[in-house]
C-alpha cells in the first residue's frame, strides 16, 4: 500500500519547507478567506519538489485561475457547491488537475459522487459538516464499502498521529492517499514537523512489516 501524503493548510514558508524535507507529495493552501488556515500573504518558501494544491469553495473560476498563476498550483480543491461541468472546465480550458470533496455521514452522500465521475482527477471523502472544511473528526469508513467508482480518493477527516494502524486495515481498490491537517498542528496554519515525522515513519514501518510478512 504506497500512499500520497497530502499536508493541507500551511500557511508559513519555513514550517513548507520543513514539512516538504518529510517527503509528502501534496501540499495544500487553503485560499477561502474564513479559515483560520486562509492564506494572507505569499509565504517566503514555497514547495519546489511537493505539488502545490489551492483550497476553494464556491470561487469563480477568474479567482481560482488568478491563485493557480500567482501561487503555480497543479492541482485544486474544491469544497462548495461546484457543479461537474465546473470542474471539467478547470481541467479542460485551463490544464488545472481537480479534487473534489464529499462530505460523507449517508449512503446518500456517497452517491453524489457518480455525477462527478468524469470530472475530476481525485475525489477526498470526509466528515460532514453545516460549514465548509473538516471537523477533526473521522467519519464512518464502513460507507466507503458503498463507493464503487472509478475515481481514486484521498482519505480525510480526523486523521491524527495514532491513525497508522487503521489506515494500514482500511482496504479499497480506489484509495489514492491521505490528507493531514488540523491533527497535526501547534496552532491554525503551523504543522508539528516531528508529529508528522512519527506518523509518516510508523506507517512506513507497517507497510514494510506487511511487505515482509507477504514475502
Amino acid at each position: 500500500m504506497n500512499l500520497l501524503v497530502k499536508v493541507c493548510g500551511m500557511t508559513d514558508g519555513e514550517n513548507i519547507r520543513q514539512v516538504e524535507e518529510l517527503g509528502v507529495d501534496f501540499i495544500g493552501f487553503v485560499f477561502y478567506p474564513p479559515s483560520p488556515r486562509f492564506v494572507r500573504q505569499m509565504p517566503d518558501y514555497l514547495p519546489r519538489r511537493a505539488q502545490r494544491i489551492g483550497v476553494f469553495v464556491d470561487e469563480t473560476q477568474e479567482t481560482v485561475l488568478a491563485y493557480a498563476d500567482r501561487f503555480g498550483l497543479t492541482y485544486v480543491q474544491l469544497h462548495g457547491k461546484e457543479l461537474p461541468p465546473y470542474c471539467r472546465a478547470l481541467r479542460e480550458n485551463h490544464g488545472l488537475k481537480v479534487v473534489k470533496a464529499f462530505h460523507l455521514a449517508t449512503p446518500h452522500d456517497v452517491a453524489a459522487t457518480e455525477a462527478y465521475q468524469d470530472a475530476c482527477d481525485y475525489f477526498l471523502f470526509e466528515s460532514k459538516t453545516p460549514q465548509p472544511g473538516g471537523t477533526g473528526q473521522q467519519f464512518d469508513w464502513d460507507l466507503l464499502h458503498r463507493y464503487a467508482g472509478r475515481t481514486p480518493f484521498f482519505l480525510s477527516g480526523g486523521l491524527n498521529a495514532g491513525s497508522a494502524s487503521a489506515i494500514r486495515r482500511f482496504h479499497h481498490p480506489q484509495l489514492a492517499g491521505i490528507d493531514l491537517n488540523s491533527c497535526f498542528e501547534t496552532a491554525p496554519g503551523l504543522k508539528d514537523v516531528e508529529r508528522l515525522r512519527g506518523f509518516l515513519h510508523e506507517l512506513t514501518e507497517q507497510n514494510e512489516s506487511l511487505k515482509r510478512l507477504i514475502s
